[in-house]
């Protein structure tokens, strides 16, 4: 993708079909969706993609253990029908992006043998529900057996563990092969752009163009479109209100925090679950591109675009690190961390109204707007990022378009540097750019059957296949290339979203800034 090329592409079109507002993964969703139904696509992002919720995650692909406790505690259809869909959705993750994702065994510590018993039903139930898209069977394990897995476990009060199965996936670069993917059947596609303000039919109050501002260039610009769809995650709210003043607020948000800390505190490929802190929380430990990350917080919070990682998160984290591993981790060992804000859609219903996040259902609503017809998604989570962009396009063609829904396609589309994806192909790109296993197999991870075009720009220029920094694998050609063909435009794009380094190592990456910022200028002087 060519930011440039794409600038040419909107101010050629004299209508688009559909304007999303929002390049997270729900917006990058619904732009795929769409460019396959046939439809004429714009996206906006007035960061970069996937630059707030969508980058935040614990980087999982998964129904939600949690939801289905309450699920079954509560009687809760809707809870359960929420995590049978995205078990389903689950499978169709991780085999349409098979470089971005990956199953991970995840176990549970049991410290009497109830817990045993109420956490095998439990896990027993989830597969159960996941039928044929069941990635393994669930075990009840010895503690012997549990810690030859996690042998950092703290044994002493441990008497079982019980082990099963989720996703995991690069969440930022996943965002990023949806929207390559739209962009290469034809979706028009721009980060830096600005909503400023809708033009409305003077008639019947409905929108009709949106003049944006482009932040690269520092010009406005003017995007028609049939419909518009906001896709803004937890600023959902502000886009509303623009169309609409008289629209009341949905979204409710709730801040969740993360750290990283180095390998060596948990060397084993299993995560951790841990399945209720004393205040009723999730935490997992995961094994996470060779390093390990902790999360995830879960409280009320105020909107803020750059939330930021407290001291007394960092120290709650910790808390349940040292309580389940036997270490002695210490604030200096974090290597980075992040904060970021989930949209959470306001429940109807009375009994969840109330300020415990924890308690809202983390499920999706489309809602359009009577009079101007903007179109809003809110709430939903990463897994069901799908679902979300088929459910909002199909209520564009019924309530908006009014015509027959065209069907949605995506369920079997591979995404961009996943066609013919063979992780073995690493030894090929050792053998034929003369660079190590480690190389290799970060580039396949990270880019798929691009790896390939990551590399050529070495074959002129051997220098690009030098480290960034001897402890991590990524190289400078990366820089190189995520700049010219995926529209990276700040330090930050580069290092956080793009390459992932700065989430491995915030000191290390922070010495790279210097070369990024050179080639930065080099592409766009």
């Amino acid at each position: 993708m060519n930011r440039q090329e794409q600038l040419k592409k909107l101010q050629t079109t004299t209508e688009f079909d559909i304007c999303i507002i929002g390049g997270g993964a729900t917006g990058a969703g619904i732009a795929l969706d769409a460019v396959m139904r046939g439809l004429k696509v714009m996206l906006i992002d007035k960061n970069d993609f996937a630059a707030q919720t969508s980058s935040k995650s614990t980087k999982l692909i998964h129904g939600g253990v949690r939801y289905l406790e309450q699920a079954v505690k509560k009687l809760d259809w809707e809870q359960y029908k929420m995590v049978r869909k995205a078990l389903r959705e689950r499978e169709i993750l991780l085999q349409n992006a098979p470089h971005l994702s990956r199953p991970l065994a995840l176990l549970t510590p049991c410290f009497n043998f109830i817990e045993g018993v109420y956490y095998t039903i439990g896990m027993k139930m989830y597969e159960w529900i996941a039928g044929s898209q069941n990635i393994a069977k669930s075990e009840w394990l010895s503690k012997k057996t549990a810690l030859k897995l996690i042998p950092e476990l703290k044994s002493k009060k441990m008497s079982s563990a019980v082990l099963y199965y989720d996703g995991q996936l690069d969440d930022a670069r996943y965002c990023l092969a949806l929207l390559q993917t739209a962009e290469d059947k034809g979706a028009t596609i721009l980060n830096y752009t600005q909503a400023i303000k809708f033009n409305k039919n003077e008639d019947t109050g409905r929108l009709k163009s949106l003049i944006v501002k482009d932040l690269i260039n520092q010009t406005d610009l003017t995007i028609n479109a049939k419909v518009f769809i906001n896709a803004t995650g937890p600023f959902a709210d502000s886009i509303r209100t623009m169309a609409s003043s008289k629209l009341k607020p949905r979204i409710k948000v709730s801040r969740g925090a993360h750290i990283v800390l180095p390998r060596s505190v948990m060397q084993g490929d299993t995560a951790i679950l841990v399945p209720k802190t004393d205040d009723g929380r999730v935490i997992f430990m995961i094994p996470w591109q060779d390093q390990v990350l902790v999360g995830t917080t879960d409280e009320a919070d105020e909107l803020s675009e750059t939330p930021k990682l407290e001291d007394y998160e960092k120290t709650y984290l910790l808390e349940y690190v040292n309580r389940y591993l036997d270490k002695n981790v210490t604030p200096d060992q974090v290597k980075s961390g992040f904060a970021g804000l989930r949209p959470l859609l306001q429940a109807q219903l009375q009994s969840a109204m109330n300020s415990d996040t924890k308690s809202l259902v983390r499920d999706h609503e489309v809602e359009i707007d009577r009079r101007s017809k903007l179109v809003s998604i809110m709430g939903g989570k990463w897994t069901t990022y799908r679902i979300m962009a088929k459910d909002t396009l199909d209520e564009v063609y019924r309530e908006v378009f009014k015509k027959e829904t065209v069907k949605c396609t995506t369920e079997h589309q591979v995404l961009f540097g996943g066609e013919n994806y063979r992780f073995e192909d690493w030894q090929n790109l050792v053998n034929q750019y003369q660079i190590s296993e480690i190389v290799a197999k970060h580039l396949l991870k990270k880019y798929g059957v691009n790896a390939k075009k990551v590399l050529e720009l070495t074959v002129n220029q051997p220098v690009l296949k030098e480290l960034l920094n001897p402890e991590h694998p990524f190289i400078k050609a990366e820089i190189k290339y995520v700049i010219q063909s995926e529209m990276a435009q700040t330090i930050d794009d580069v290092l956080e979203r793009r390459l992932g380094f700065r989430l491995r190592d915030e000191s290390a990456s922070k010495a790279v800034e210097p070369y990024v910022k050179e080639i930065l200028g080099e592409n766009f002087n």
